[in-house]
């Protein structure tokens, strides 16, 4: 019979029509139709029952290694010869009760279902015989007997490696491909499956260094329970057995052993040959044995260039045992199973680099500035692949001031954050010369021109003073912050919007702010209010109606924490709400006020750091800092000194007291300090030393008029 033809299934007036079409054969005498795709996608299910005749289900199939009646059966002519061999004819199949009754000439439907010509009667159970006690479950009447036999069709195995390798290939990652190894195999091809693969794994052309070792990955079995009504292994869901409890984790293949030849064999092979027989033990340990007979079999996993594993497939005694050409069906899985898992293992690989290439991008912790805290977010489009042109950062700037950076590279692939790098580098370099924002956006531009001509990205660079409460802000094509206030007033900040980096040609301005101390500073990149169900300005709007519902929470004198308030603003995006990579930069502004700055002008002269002396101990005493002064006026002296020395023009002096008392002094000249070990005979050369050994922290950088020398005191 052609086997397109018993994969169909055709509605029951298409059967009768068909059936009487069709000329008489007898029936197919090599087996029934044991399953179809339709049962294997449907693992959970009970499997079906044996059809009456003239019942509608009667070309339903069985599971795989069940008995049942295949659909050519049921549609078979009405003349054809009686399988008794009396020639009488035998009945046609019922197109289904909406058709026609069951007439008094069908047999009995309790009665077994004589075999098919050519096919051995299978053993029946006695305890299980028809009248035992088992029903079907929709009608409550009897059932013929199901004993379990071998599948003796290559359609039928045909149509489960089909059904099987779809459900394989449905992983994307290592464990769905074996859990879909297991569970497409588990109970209808096999009672029990152990998969060892290779520990570690190699990639690719990687070549494994050391010894061959197999790591027990999956093991899943039926439940041991069974169908006491039916007489056959019930086709539940397999679940998580504890063979791996009785197993050996990991087996280290001997060079020349047993094992090792198997897997160099790459063919499947059953339990009882001599070679398995002396590689199982290897494999499993000395306390499990698989059942006798052929009712185990051993497939080797083979990848693009090597082994990578094992799987053994066990059926129980009582099971029918394996037949030859379930060897090739045990290949087919072996071999599907094994290229889904290199692949598998080489898309981890990507996804990994892919990964730690756009971590190592962004910042791993923002610093701490005087007078701001800062928190942020990024949320890449894609969790399999996490990567993006998506960056924030927050470089600390002379003065005590802050940048504050967030931009977005066009694209979502490795090149998008190739080009985020570079950018986001050389936003970092701008930053430290401590150019005007307007001027750090014509750089990138110029930058973004030299990688290419289709490198376009937007950035907002604000620079936030909390001396002045002043923040300095110039944008490129960018969606514009939003300030919410202490009082729980959200704003949309009013920046010219400028032309994104790498247009060329264009002129960039900056805007000077209020930045009072309370005041929260959001900015984000366009994933956040922009999609296919709104456009960026309705988003802009929605997000900051949730600020000022946010900041309602906590009262108009307190500001909502940062981290929850980051949290609240992502929670405004539904389910398919994100099409884009999610940059979030948040400033609080705490500001240091005016009574907490001391600011000197010192002539570059032989009495600067005298004076500087004075000055500091007058401004700790204000402060009721007096312990600090002999460290301070030190410290002070020395750093004063070594800039009027060079310096042609006025010293600045200033100091902060915030958390910690920092001082700041700043000259002329480009050049920046570096620590050196002066030598015995050296008269200089030693102030840098004293700053290193009694500060807490110090630094040097370089602006456009000059440089600022900073050290930090603990207090008290």
């Amino acid at each position: 019979m052609d086997s397109t033809r018993v994969t169909e299934h055709p509605t029951s007036h298409e059967r009768r029509q068909s059936g009487a079409g069709r000329p008489s054969t007898p029936a197919d005498p090599r087996g029934a139709l044991l399953h179809t795709p339709e049962a294997l996608r449907a693992p959970g299910a009970l499997p079906a029952q044996p059809a009456r005749t003239g019942d509608a289900s009667a070309g339903s199939a069985a599971p795989y290694g069940q008995h049942g009646t295949p659909d050519h059966q049921a549609s078979a002519s009405t003349d054809a010869p009686s399988p008794s061999g009396t020639g009488a004819p035998t009945p046609p199949a019922s197109p289904g009760p909406e058709h026609s009754q069951p007439s008094a000439a069908e047999p009995d439907p309790h009665r077994p279902r004589p075999a098919p010509e050519g096919i051995p009667a299978q053993p029946v159970d006695k305890d299980r015989a028809p009248g035992s006690g088992g029903k079907d479950r929709r009608t409550g009447q009897g059932l013929p007997h199901a004993g379990p036999m071998p599948m003796r069709r290559d359609g039928d195995r045909l149509r489960f490696v089909g059904a099987a390798t779809r459900r394989i290939a449905r992983g994307i990652d290592l464990d769905e491909i074996v859990m879909g190894l297991c569970r497409a195999t588990v109970p209808t091809f096999s009672d029990a499956i152990l998969v060892y693969l290779r520990d570690p794994l190699p990639v690719g052309d990687e070549r494994p260094t050391g010894p061959l070792v197999l790591r027990l990955r999956r093991t899943d079995r039926i439940p041991e329970e069974r169908d006491t009504e039916n007489g056959f292994l019930p086709a539940l869901r397999p679940e998580p057995s504890d063979l791996s409890a009785m197993t050996a984790e990991l087996c280290e293949v001997r060079p020349g052993g047993a094992l090792a030849e198997v897997l160099r064999g790459v063919r499947p092979v059953f339990a009882d040959a001599p070679a398995a027989r002396a590689a199982l033990p290897e494999l499993l340990g000395d306390e499990l044995a698989v059942p006798s007979g052929q009712r185990a079999i051993l497939a080797p996993l083979r990848g693009r260039r090597r082994v990578i594993g094992a799987a053994l497939f066990v059926r129980r005694p009582e099971r029918m045992a394996f037949e030859p050409d379930d060897l090739l069906v045990a290949a087919q899985l072996a071999t599907h199973s094994a290229l889904g898992i290199d692949k598998a293992v080489l898309y981890g690989r990507e996804a990994y680099i892919a990964d730690e290439l756009q971590r190592t991008m962004l910042p791993e912790t923002l610093p701490r500035p005087t007078g701001v805290r800062l928190a942020s977010r990024y949320l890449p489009a894609a969790e399999t692949a996490r990567v993006g042109g998506d960056w924030y950062d927050a470089i600390p700037l002379p003065g005590s001031r802050v940048a504050l950076v967030v931009g977005d590279v066009m694209g979502h692939s490795m090149t998008s954050a190739a080009i985020m790098g570079q950018l986001r580098t050389t936003a970092q370099t701008l930053a430290g010369l401590d150019l005007p924002p307007q001027e750090v956006l014509h750089h990138l531009d110029e930058q973004a021109q030299r990688l290419g001509t289709d490198r376009m990205a937007t950035c907002l660079y604000a620079v936030y003073d909390p001396v002045a409460h002043r923040i300095t802000i110039a944008n490129a094509g960018h969606p514009p912050p939003v300030l919410l206030h202490l009082g729980g007033r959200a704003e949309v900040l009013r920046v010219p919007p400028g032309a994104p980096i790498g247009v060329g040609g264009v002129d960039f301005e900056a805007v000077e702010l209020d930045a009072p101390a309370g005041a929260t500073l959001l900015l984000y990149t366009d994933g956040l209010v922009e999609s296919r169900l709104r456009d960026v300005w309705t988003g802009i709007e929605q997000l900051r109606e949730k600020l000022a519902a946010t900041a309602q929470l906590t009262g108009p004198d307190h500001p909502p924490p940062l981290e929850a308030l980051c949290d609240e603003v992502l929670d405004m995006l539904g389910p398919g709400d994100r099409d884009d990579d999610i940059a979030l930069l948040a400033a609080r502004f705490d500001g240091i006020a005016p009574s907490d700055v001391a600011y000197w002008y010192l002539e570059p002269e032989d009495a600067a750091p005298g004076r500087a002396r004075r000055l500091a101990r007058r401004a700790l005493s204000r402060w009721g800092m007096e312990d600090m002064s002999d460290s301070v006026e030190l410290l002070v002296s020395e750093v004063v000194t070594n800039a009027v020395r060079y310096a042609s023009r006025p010293v600045t002096l200033r100091l902060l007291r915030t958390d910690v008392l920092r001082c700041e002094v700043g000259d002329d000249v480009p050049q920046l300090p570096r620590l050196r070990q002066a030598r015995a005979t050296d008269e200089g050369g030693r102030g840098l030393y004293l700053v290193n050994k009694l500060a807490r922290r110090w630094g040097a950088t370089r602006l456009s008029t000059g440089k600022v020398v900073w050290f930090e005191l603990n207090r008290g």
